[in-house]
């Protein structure tokens, strides 16, 4: 699964353009993801020095990502301009979404067990865990 994350206010806390303090677990459970061999991709607005302090922030705590503010390492982003900047991910982690960013534990639930944040959410106020519905003879 390729993954885009942010940086500011989704690893550590928002203090941009300084680096704020790492939220509990983030880098973690990225490093969980990347073992699981998931693509992360560092999607944030830095750029330039800002941005290279980020990266080296990351790579000091063992998060190293498959490519950074584009969709893949080798892809030139000034020959490419003219294209949308939308990043090509399967998911994106940034404290922006509705409903706010959850905590990482959260995070590392619905990307490894594959459930929706409604899922995790109903688990944890009921305590019951969602049972997969049994496949029928002829589904494989």
């Amino acid at each position: 699964m390729t993954i885009a994350v942010d940086f500011d206010g989704t690893i550590v806390e928002d203090r941009y353009p300084k680096i704020g303090s790492e939220r509990p677990f983030a880098t973690q459970t990225l490093r969980m993801l990347i073992k699981e061999r998931h693509r992360l991709i560092l999607w944030t607005v830095r750029e330039g020095e800002l941005l290279d302090e980020a990266v080296e922030w990351c790579r000091e705590r063992g998060v190293e990502f498959y490519a950074v503010n584009k969709d893949f390492p080798e892809e030139d982003v000034e020959k490419n301009r003219h294209f949308s900047r939308k990043i090509k991910a399967d998911v994106w982690i940034d404290d922006r979404n509705i409903g706010g960013l959850p905590d990482w534990g959260t995070i590392y639930h619905i990307i490894h067990e594959n459930k929706t944040y409604e899922e995790i959410l109903t688990e944890e106020l009921t305590g019951a865990q969602h049972k997969p519905k049994k496949k029928k003879w002829w589904q494989f």
